[in-house]
């Protein structure tokens, strides 16, 4: 879950979040510069505290309950890779492994990112909830119950994960308009987000799993279409900004082209209704 996202489901609980963190640009500008200047543990406490100084106080409980929903989200993604990686004959090479080990801990360190934000902030995280990775929503016998050691099955899910987390975040740029550098911050994790995706998807290419692109092409899971496919549906659209992308200004355009160009975004709802079934009841 990116900062962009955040920030983005924060304006839903407080519409007026931007224009109160406009008025302090200053914050911003030196936030931007907290990775160089400070060590990586203390940017969470310094996020947290932005936020308290951005409102004067601690922020609104709507605001915390936001943020409690993206950890919520990084716990189970960060709690998948760790489920397979702890399975010694998983992966078939050494270099799929480190692959997976290197995404895990990305996910991990959202984790603790977020945890100290929130603390930082006044909050209290929520604890890592108890997860039933097979999506049967407790019953340990959902569609995926086999994913998290059977290789051609875990980056099938892997990748409807990391598909999904780019879309649940794309196109919210413009609700962080004038807000400087944590646009630019949020652009920068996006960018992560978005290789993660590519990668899982190159994986199962050369696994000869599927003859699948680093990008989604029309609203094609490739692989787990009746399981997933409200996650991918929305990616088929082909007009941007009111204009049609196909053979635009004449030029040869084709439908899967068009397509691949663009990410379209989730909304909260669809992402929480993809969690659901692997929470346990």
């Amino acid at each position: 879950m990116n900062l962009e996202n955040i920030l983005n489901h924060i304006e839903t609980v407080d519409p007026e979040i931007h224009e109160r963190l406009d008025t302090r640009r200053k914050l911003f500008k030196n936030f931007a510069g907290f990775g160089t200047k400070l060590a990586a543990a203390a940017v969470p406490i310094a996020f947290g505290s932005l936020l308290n100084k951005s409102y004067g106080q601690a922020p609104p409980a709507g605001v915390l309950d936001v943020l409690n929903f993206a950890l919520l989200l990084e716990y189970l993604e960060a709690g998948f890779y760790e489920a397979a990686l702890k399975n010694p004959g998983m992966f078939p090479s050494a270099a799929s492994r480190n692959a997976i080990t290197t995404i895990g801990l990305h996910e991990k360190q959202h984790v603790d990112f977020l945890k100290a934000a929130i603390s930082g902030a006044g909050g209290t995280p929520i604890a890592k909830p108890n997860f039933d990775l097979s999506g049967g929503g407790g019953s340990g016998n959902g569609p995926f119950k086999d994913a998290t050691w059977n290789y051609r099955l875990f980056l099938s899910v892997a990748q409807t994960l990391e598909d999904t987390g780019v879309r649940a975040y794309k196109g919210q740029a413009g609700n962080l308009k004038g807000t400087g550098a944590v646009l630019t911050a949020a652009l920068n994790i996006h960018s992560v987000e978005a290789r993660h995706a590519s990668h899982i998807r190159q994986m199962r290419q050369n696994a000869n799993f599927a003859a699948i692109k680093p990008w989604i092409t029309g609203k094609n899971p490739v692989g787990l279409e009746s399981l997933v496919q409200a996650n991918y549906n929305g990616e088929e659209l082909t007009m941007q900004a009111g204009i049609e992308i196909i053979n635009i200004n004449g030029k040869k355009i084709s439908f899967e082209n068009a397509t691949e160009s663009f990410d379209e975004p989730l909304t909260k709802e669809q992402v929480t209704n993809l969690v659901k079934g692997f929470i346990a009841a």
